[in-house]
């Protein structure tokens, strides 16, 4: 399984920390693909070595340097927030990897990521990536409210998590109101931020949403559980399938890792992030998680506890059933 991230600034403990909540719980074998700014390649490096030998014979991983195929290499990088873009130029840059999932830097696996990678055999014929809608409530969704350029169907959608055939990607001709007939990826990257460059908010997400308007066919949408954001609860809860099943993948944006204003995001992320990763899981980070809940019932995200608990709990039976209970043999 192929894992891409994007990481500029600060963002080195907050990387590693989705890195190792990946390698928790996730069944295959991983190679991470992070690209980095010059000053966090050799820290990337220094840190991932460190990691006990028993988890890195599990993963793979090569360090990139930002780069941009097309356009102003500065103008890129500083679009919406720094480095970001790079994710557009992932079909370009990596020829030799078919398939790959990123994601952004403050997303978290409370589930294998075995699981969202399979969603790469529910592709049709015409499908190449897979998003989650940015919101559930048209009413109260941004691009439903806001937008000043055109976005997939209702309500938009968010490409913090982002599931790409990359091999689909650079076969094919897309659409666009730019001409008449279709351009591919590369060639279409540059001509679209021109045109609607000042009437974007949200950088790289805004011109993936105007590239899959006229592109419908060829994105399929997997449910809000797989990118479960602050938006999911604070203004009441409203991903269906996280009520059912629990949350997949926690995505901390807004910050809410590194502040106080969702508490049930925090408590999360500072678990995995203390982790060591030959601990006893259920003792140092389910149950620390399940009580320092107690703490954030009365806020508007953490009133819904089973939301954030119930796949993390269920993800971590089968670990320990994988780990203990199948190496025990009855006499």
């Amino acid at each position: 399984m192929h894992l891409a991230v994007v990481a500029c600034g600060n963002r080195l403990d907050e990387t590693l920390t989705m890195l190792k909540s990946a390698l928790l719980f996730s069944l295959k074998k991983i190679k991470f693909h992070i690209f980095a700014e010059d000053p966090l390649a050799p820290q990337f490096e220094e840190r991932l070595n460190q990691w006990p030998q028993s988890i890195s014979a599990r993963f793979q991983y090569s360090i990139y340097p930002i780069s941009f195929s097309v356009g102003d290499a500065e103008e890129w990088k500083k679009l919406f927030k720094p480095c970001a873009a790079q994710r557009l130029f992932l079909p370009v840059i990596l020829k030799d990897v078919d398939s790959l999932l990123y994601v952004d830097t403050d997303v978290l696996f409370l589930r294998p990521m075995d699981d969202i990678w399979i969603l790469l055999k529910s592709f049709n014929r015409t499908q190449l990536a897979a998003m989650a809608p940015e919101h559930e409530v048209p009413k109260i969704g941004w691009y439903s409210r806001f937008a000043r350029h055109p976005f997939y169907g209702v309500t938009g959608v968010n490409s913090g998590v982002m599931l790409m055939n990359l091999t689909r990607i650079r076969r094919t001709l897309f659409k666009s109101s730019l001409i008449p007939g279709g351009l591919s990826w590369e060639d279409l990257l540059h001509p679209l931020y021109q045109k609607y460059k000042n009437h974007i908010t949200w950088g790289d997400q805004d011109l993936l949403n105007i590239i899959f308007h006229y592109n419908p066919e060829s994105l399929l949408i997997f449910p809000c559980q797989w990118n479960y954001r602050p938006d999911h609860c604070m203004y009441g809860s409203n991903c269906k399938g996280a009520e059912e099943e629990g949350v997949s993948i926690l995505h901390g944006n807004r910050g809410v890792y590194h502040d106080d204003k969702q508490p049930a995001f925090k408590v999360v992320y500072d678990a995995i992030h203390d982790f060591a990763f030959e601990d006893n899981m259920f003792q140092l980070l389910f149950y620390p998680i399940q009580s320092k809940f107690l703490d954030t019932v009365n806020t508007l995200c953490g009133r819904i506890p089973q939301v954030f608990l119930k796949q993390i709990e269920k993800t971590m039976r089968k670990v320990f059933e994988k780990k203990v209970v199948h190496h025990v043999r009855p006499r």
